[in-house]
């Protein structure tokens, strides 16, 4: 086994866990990030990484990505995340699934989980017929409550940038149109904007043109490089690099992706490149706020739920203010906002 902190998505992690069942060909981990605001909450990925490596780097980064997200959404909790390492040759099953939510027992509630890419309703029902420690079930689909936080945040910001939050009339690149995204494309088509996509998946082109009718494509390669006015990361994240920011035509990036600068000072071009940047995780924390009022000791209420998540508008006009008046990159403005909460 390889020396995990020497990677550089380690960030003085609490908990790094290997999971694994020969029965059922289970291979995964579960990293914790920092609990000083609760016990650790995130999704589960289930994805066909090339290695070990890999899906230990993403669980590292995606937890300390939580950290960072349940602190600005102001939820009582902390970072974790979750990932299962699929094989191509072998189908999902639902014994590999119940092996799986087992293990998470054994860490006694200090990991609550859901739903993330590779992930389905289908198999957090199975995951919460032999754990307690898995949310997100009691509301339907979580892309739609992560859409619902990143258009707010996207008006915000058309505000701040265009004098006016109006989506009519307004040109969106939308990467990947998955749960998130294509329910992204919904909310934007309704308000009237204009919208170029792409996905790597035909069946999701094939639903989005079904569901949409003004809506063009363009292959992967070529959306970030369309002249809009936002571009919309979707994905799996790492779209703005040292590569692709100077090639970006739009003048807000603003999307669902975790993880979205590619690097440090991705951050720092993009804002040189007077392109405004919404730090991922305070546009995309919807699906995180839904869970944690389902988690609510007051029982749950959707109305409560819905005016948290419109909220994110907000938090995101303070970023962007102090990022104006401190004269710094967003995401490093954000960064220093929450960890003077979770590093207390």
């Amino acid at each position: 086994m390889f020396d995990y902190t020497k990677f550089p998505e380690f960030d003085n992690h609490e908990m790094v866990v290997f999971l694994s069942d020969e029965k059922t060909g289970l291979k995964g981990f579960i990293a914790i990030h920092n609990t000083n605001l609760g016990p650790a909450t995130g999704g589960t990925r289930y994805w066909n990484y090339s290695s070990e490596e890999e899906a230990l780097r993403d669980a590292l980064r995606l937890a300390k990505d939580m950290t960072y997200k349940c602190a600005l959404a102001r939820v009582p909790y902390g970072g974790g995340k979750a990932v299962i390492i699929g094989n191509p040759t072998k189908p999902k099953t639902k014994e590999l699934i119940q092996a799986y939510a087992k293990r998470i027992n054994l860490l006694g509630g200090n990991f609550t989980t859901g739903q993330d890419a590779g992930i389905s309703p289908g198999d957090l029902k199975i995951m919460g017929e032999v754990s307690p420690f898995v949310n997100g079930q009691s509301a339907g689909e979580l892309g739609w409550w992560c859409a619902l936080g990143v258009f707010s945040a996207i008006k915000t910001t058309l505000n701040e940038v265009f004098g006016s939050a109006n989506v009519k009339g307004k040109t969106f690149a939308v990467k990947g149109l998955g749960k998130t995204g294509l329910s992204l494309c919904l909310l934007i088509a309704k308000a009237g904007g204009e919208i170029i996509a792409t996905d790597i998946n035909t069946t999701s082109i094939r639903r989005a043109k079904k569901k949409i009718k003004k809506i063009r494509f363009v292959r992967p390669a070529e959306i970030h490089k369309q002249k809009v006015d936002v571009f919309c990361p979707c994905a799996l994240g790492k779209d703005l690099t040292t590569a692709t920011i100077p090639q970006l035509r739009c003048q807000i990036v603003c999307g669902s992706a975790n993880s979205q600068l590619g690097s440090i000072k991705a951050g720092e071009l993009v804002y040189r490149k007077k392109i405004v940047y919404v730090p991922d995780y305070a546009a995309n924390a919807g699906g995180l706020i839904q869970v944690a009022e389902e988690m609510d000791k007051r029982g749950y209420d959707r109305r409560r739920a819905v005016k948290k998540v419109l909220s994110i508008g907000k938090t995101v006009e303070k970023i962007l203010e102090y990022s104006k008046k401190m004269r710094k990159p967003t995401n490093v403005v954000a960064d220093e906002m929450v960890e003077k909460k979770f590093k207390k």
